[in-house]
């Protein structure tokens, strides 16, 4: 009732200053990066990387990891995303992956198979310890 209406992330992307736009019906096969916002409504095979927003049109594809300032997911992902700030994944979007981000939406209907990790807003650190990092502290506690 007072919070947010599903419109109002549609209506935060056409006011979004898009600065590289791979269209429905392209194929871009390679790593992608940009200073500002990427709106992709076509197929990326390759990571994409933005130092702003990353928006996925509900016919966006990117099989690859996303690395960004903020995301909204409304096509589909198969690959981790690292989000600083928001991400969103609205009711068509679907992630296949492992999500580090400070803050979620997940829309009723979106479909998502993987790990979240939630950050600090203070720090940008994982505030969980990895596996790995986990693994390696019990081999050094036993070995002593």
């Amino acid at each position: 009732m007072f919070g947010k209406t599903k419109n109002e992330a549609y209506v935060d992307e056409s006011r979004t200053k898009v600065g590289t736009l791979i269209g429905e019906g392209t194929i871009f096969d390679g790593d992608l990066t940009s200073p500002e916002t990427i709106r992709v409504d076509g197929i990326v095979n390759g990571n994409c990387t933005c130092k702003m927003k990353m928006i996925l049109g509900p016919a966006g594809q990117i099989k690859g990891n996303i690395s960004a300032q903020s995301v909204i997911i409304s096509g589909k992902v198969d690959g981790d995303i690292s989000v600083q700030g928001r991400l969103e994944l609205l009711s068509t979007g679907k992630i296949a992956g492992n999500i580090t981000a400070s803050s979620l939406i997940i829309d009723e209907g979106a479909y998502f198979d993987g790990r979240c990790t939630m950050t600090s807003t203070l720090s940008k650190e994982p505030a969980k310890i990895s596996m790995d990092t986990a693994k390696e502290k019990l081999e050094e506690k036993q070995e002593k």
